[in-house]
């Protein structure tokens, strides 16, 4: 496979028809499904795994910074928000230990060739922080070389200089990922984010100039205050600065979850159907400028990498969206983050108090996770190809497990039924394949593929559209 997916195509009937609450499977079983039996010793016996089986596999990295200076209200990630940067240097100490400790586990066992930091804000962290956080990581691990690796970190526009674009490069990353969200300024005031244009445009072009390989920006539709010709105006702006990616989120509005959005007001939020009708704009726009739809809220450019491995059949997805890489190991570090180690999930400590009492008394401080048995296992790998190539062959399934497609899955075959009558997909002797027409709402048909999901779980989970 190495074509050109066809276009995404948008029937408002069918997403409304089949709006629900769903996962979005960066990973299965997910995160919510972790348990609490699941802890340090059980991620030692995962690591001993693929010691014992002398894996080479590729590493990744995550590194999770959670604090942030002021608060956007719509906001759902594992965040601090304070101006107390004393705070950022003691969380540095605890999380260089955890660094120090999962280096000697992973000693000799592959390459870091993935990078990532988020957060929170990463650039929280002033330039001397993250330049000795940096050396502390190249102690730890072996890294693959600038041309080989993936470097990426997200940044706020609003707390970075050029000379500081400039430094992160040098200290070396080669991908930038900038929050953007909306342009318009009664948005930006609705959400507590004021972030003027040229401010992005500046760093934007600092990148550039500094020779980052690849920036994306981030877009939320879905906010309060945006109407139609803002979010044009908007995306006009986002276009014309060229970004590499976009990522174009549907915001979940969630405040029995989320307690900063209890502070927008219910009156500004777009109704439902405005909301069908933005995203439907968007896609329209971004794919008349030349943007690919990747899947999942996410587009690219023809020539990216993102959409030259996924017509190459060998894109993947994680817990930092899609990756160009071949399945590897996920080590995170920080307060909340989750790693992905052999067959297992394992996530830290959740508030930092904990965080710091596991790491006092020497051990890691995972929290929760789970192991994941042989059907865990084949049913992760049938959503991440439909979830990534759109399309799933049988057969292969077959190669790699000891089942009949047909026989193991008959009752999701039957359901997926309805989605094949809606015209969302095709079911030949071979292939599961995903339409144009179905490619929106490809949780939806993941979803029939998740044995945990029993009855529906409308406050655990955002829309799927």
């Amino acid at each position: 496979m190495n074509t050109p997916f066809p276009p995404v195509e948008f029937d408002a009937g069918i997403i409304g028809k089949l709006s629900q609450s769903g996962p979005r499977y960066t990973s299965y079983p997910t995160a919510d499904r972790f348990q609490e039996d699941f802890g340090y010793g059980q991620f030692l016996e995962a690591v001993a795994g693929l010691r014992m089986r002398r894996s080479r596999r590729p590493l990744s990295l995550y590194i999770h910074i959670p604090f942030c200076d002021t608060v956007c209200y719509y906001c759902g990630c594992n965040k601090i928000v304070t101006k107390d940067h004393s705070k950022a240097a003691v969380y540095l100490g605890y999380l260089k230990q955890e660094i120090d400790m999962q280096g000697r586990l992973f000693d000799g066992m592959g390459q870091i060739e993935q990078l990532h930091f988020g957060g929170g804000t990463p650039t929280y962290l002033s330039d001397k922080q993250m330049g000795d956080l940096m050396t502390h990581l190249h102690a730890n691990f072996d890294f693959a070389s600038d041309a080989q690796g993936e470097y990426s970190i997200e940044i706020d526009p609003r707390t970075v200089s050029v000379e500081r674009v400039h430094s992160l490069r040098a200290q070396g990353f080669n991908r930038i990922s900038l929050g953007v969200q909306d342009f318009d300024p009664e948005v930006q005031k609705a959400v507590n984010r004021i972030q003027p244009e040229a401010e992005t445009r500046a760093v934007m072009d600092a990148a550039r100039a500094a020779g980052f390989r690849s920036i994306s920006i981030d877009l939320i539709y879905g906010l309060p205050k945006q109407t139609m010709a803002s979010m044009m105006q908007t995306l006009d702006k986002v276009i014309d600065a060229n970004p590499d990616r976009i990522a174009l989120y549907n915001y979940a509005h969630l405040p029995h979850i989320f307690k900063p959005q209890r502070r927008i007001s219910e009156a500004d939020m777009p109704s439902p159907a405005v909301k069908l009708e933005l995203l439907a704009m968007c896609i329209q726009r971004l794919c008349d400028a030349g943007y690919i739809y990747i899947g999942m809220d996410h587009f690219a450019k023809p020539d990216d990498e993102l959409a030259v491995a996924q017509r190459q059949g060998r894109l993947q997805r994680n817990f930092q969206g899609y990756s160009t890489r071949a399945e590897s190991e996920l080590i995170s570090c920080g307060v909340s983050a989750i790693s992905a180690v052999g067959a297992t999930y394992s996530q830290n400590e959740k508030t930092l108090d904990a965080y710091y009492d596991k790491l006092e008394h020497g051990v890691l401080p995972v929290t929760r996770g789970i192991k994941l048995d042989n059907d865990d296992l084949l049913r992760r790998i049938v959503i991440q190809k439909l979830m990534c190539n759109f399309e799933l062959s049988m057969s292969s399934i077959e190669q790699g497990f000891p089942v009949k497609f047909r026989q193991y899955f008959a009752t999701e075959l039957a359901k997926l039924k309805a989605f094949e009558e809606d015209g969302l997909l095709t079911i030949d002797d071979e292939w599961i394949s995903v339409t144009p027409k179905g490619r929106l709402l490809i949780r939806n048909i993941c979803m029939v593929f998740d044995r945990y999901l029993g009855t529906p779980q409308p406050l655990r989970y955002s829309k799927t559209i």
